[in-house]
């Protein structure tokens, strides 16, 4: 297994589960004016391509999990913001917009492990994951109004898919940021631990998910995925497609050999 070079985050893998952990602390994980961007999309195609991956993790090491837009930048008009509107919209689409993009194709699981502050383009990355846990340190924010920009990764999008237009819009449009707990109420996340919880949970779960079948766990996200764009009629023209594919495979065999020797 030939691991992904990166800059400003770090990678680690152990029983099918890769664990991507965002390293720019000195920043607060600051998506823009780091290499964050570039590790996370490479690690998203790098994990397609792994067979051995069954479960990718999303951390961050520090205080916060992701504070967004490097917002000094942003007041000097310099780094990823400088420039016209086209330059600045070219920037977009060539840089922070590879993120959503990279991670909606993933084909294993994604869990967030959402340690603190999630703002701004940091709380759409989290809601780009699949599942998310937080500590109850956590805090999330859809914070693009407060100055004066749009969530122009992709936020709009992901959030609402999440929980509802109606507190999307009051999240977005207010620019209010809540705690772990609330976000928990809403349904942005499924669990809240205490901060040393957070890792040993959200690898409990993963690793629930890395023991079943491989195969037949990607394809059941990728079905998952479709089923949010597809009529039904042509939904299950496709599974019935991925469950010959299923039927097919040794690890299908190989799973109810298990479930009857249990008797």
């Amino acid at each position: 297994m030939h691991l992904p070079r990166l800059e400003d985050a770090l990678l680690t893998v152990e029983q099918r589960i890769a664990t991507l952990t965002l390293n720019r602390d000195d920043v607060r994980n600051a998506l823009t004016g780091t290499r964050l961007i570039d590790d996370i999309v490479a690690v998203a195609e790098w994990v397609n391509r792994c067979d051995e991956v069954s479960v990718l993790v999303l951390a961050a090491n520090g205080s916060a999990f992701s504070a967004g837009g490097n917002v000094k930048d942003m007041a000097a008009r310099g780094g990823d913001f400088a420039g016209g509107v086209a330059e600045v919209a070219e920037r977009y689409r060539r840089g922070i917009q590879r993120i959503p993009l990279a991670i909606q194709a993933i084909e294993v699981p994604v869990i967030a492990a959402v340690n603190g502050a999630a703002i701004g383009a940091g709380c759409d990355l989290a809601n780009m994951a699949d599942v998310r846990i937080a500590s109850r340190r956590a805090k999330f924010g859809e914070t693009f109004l407060n100055l004066g920009i749009i969530p122009g990764d992709g936020g709009a999008w992901f959030m609402q898919r999440l929980i509802g237009y109606q507190r999307a819009f009051e999240l977005t449009l207010t620019g209010r940021i809540i705690d772990a707990e609330e976000a928990q109420a809403i349904g942005l996340v499924l669990e809240v631990v205490e901060p040393e919880q957070l890792m040993p949970r959200t690898m409990e779960m993963a690793h629930r998910i890395a023991a079943q079948p491989p195969k037949a766990t990607r394809l059941t996200k990728r079905l998952m995925k479709m089923a949010q764009r597809m009529e039904l009629k042509d939904f299950l023209d496709l599974c019935a497609g991925f469950q010959g594919m299923c039927h097919n495979e040794p690890e299908h065999l190989e799973a109810l050999g298990r479930m009857l020797a249990k008797g």
